[in-house]
């Protein structure tokens, strides 16, 4: 049985040993990003594709109020009332009841209900589980309840319950991209619109290998906040002589030099990065339409460079990890992804050097930290989606 179907079989089993039988069931998946990395709350645009590793939540009605919660894979519960819905000391559970609590915030009638979650994303390796859990609970409860909600309207809401009741003020690219992916194709995502087109992207000739460092600083969540404050502080300088720059996505190199490069060094190399990366992302899209997969993969490199010396959100063995990638000629393209401090590097290795590169990465992260490297390797896939029982 693949891991796909193990998941999808612990759910069930689980949902019917506590409940009896599920009404019905979803699966959401993670995703990764190509490029465009911390420019989506800045209004920028992102690359991401969702990724054939998914949650998957089974889901019934109740006939109270009650919301009881179990998550398969780690064998924890929790029970809470739709009535007085707090945050959970246990993290998980949050990312369920900030949906509810959207819900029920925006008027939509829904009533307790009983759901059991599993899945096959790897937890802190930036993937975004986080964001595959709540499109799979606001899809389910949409069906469950028939609410009518568009897929856009939940994935906006989505990234409510995140910033508000989870209270990490992520961008929307997570939740867009679990939520809109197609199998073969990358999402250019306009953060500021929400104008969106896919572009094919075959794995012809490569495949996409992510190395996992298995390390999560505590930094994260604290500097993800700070950096997005750094990046409202330089847009509020640039404003004062500039009024029609609302974000960094308004901004022109031009503008951060001559306005920031004196100030504050931090807002400086923050708004420096963010400026040239979405250009980089607009370029890498004419690379990926040109077939120039080595270009676009050349970008993929300098992002790196950007993130780990501007925008200061890598980590050494993320560093460690990108440099050693390009030392390998079968590497096109390799950087850290996700909110950084740790996680995984996202790699572009040709099909025959696969299992040499990641051999080859492991033996040498091990020599340099004394720890074991987890690898993924990852093929684009749809979005959320009900699953037939």
């Amino acid at each position: 049985m693949s891991e796909k179907n193990n998941c999808a079989h612990l759910v069930q089993t689980q949902y019917a040993k506590q409940f009896g039988q599920h009404q019905l069931m979803v699966k959401s998946p993670g995703r990764i990003n190509l490029i465009g990395e911390h420019t989506d709350y800045n209004l920028g645009f992102v690359l991401p594709a969702a990724i054939d590793k998914a949650i998957y939540i089974a889901i019934g009605k109740r006939a109270d109020q009650t919301i009881c919660l179990t998550a398969a894979d780690l064998d924890q519960s929790i029970e809470a009332s739709l009535e007085s819905l707090k945050p959970s000391d246990m993290q998980w559970p949050n990312y369920l009841l900030g949906i509810a609590d959207q819900l029920k915030k925006k008027g939509y009638s829904i009533g307790g209900f009983n759901a059991v979650v599993a899945g096959d994303v790897p937890l802190g390796a930036g993937l975004s589980s986080s964001a595959a859990v709540e499109c799979a609970t606001i899809f389910a409860l949409n069906e469950l309840f028939e609410l009518g909600i568009s897929k856009l309207d939940m994935v906006r809401l989505a990234q409510k319950a995140e910033n508000e009741f989870v209270g990490l003020q992520c961008g929307i690219m997570d939740m867009f991209a679990s939520m809109f992916g197609k199998k073969d194709s990358v999402i250019q995502l306009d953060c500021r619109s929400l104008e969106y087109h896919y572009m094919p992207f075959h794995q012809d000739g490569f495949q996409i290998v992510l190395l996992d460092t298995c390390v999560k600083h505590s930094l994260a969540s604290t500097e993800y906040n700070t950096r997005r404050l750094e990046c409202e502080a330089g847009v509020a300088a640039i404003a004062k002589l500039y009024p029609e720059v609302k974000s960094l996505r308004d901004a022109s190199m031009d503008m951060v030099e001559s306005i920031l490069a004196g100030g504050d060094i931090k807002v400086y190399q923050r708004c420096k990065f963010i400026v040239a990366e979405i250009a980089r992302l607009q370029a890498g899209c004419q690379d990926l339409v040109a077939g120039d997969i080595a270009a676009f993969g050349l970008k993929m490199f300098e992002t790196h460079k950007g993130l780990s010396q501007e925008y200061e959100v890598s980590c050494s063995e993320l560093d460690f990890l990108a440099d050693y990638a390009k030392t390998q000629s079968a590497v096109i393209g390799a950087r850290m992804m996700g909110g950084g401090f740790g996680g995984c590097t996202i790699n572009l290795v040709r099909d025959a050097e696969v299992d040499n590169f990641i051999a080859g990465a492991a033996a040498a992260f091990k020599n340099r930290f004394q720890q074991d490297l987890k690898s993924y390797i990852v093929a684009i896939g749809d979005g959320t989606s009900l699953i037939n029982n």
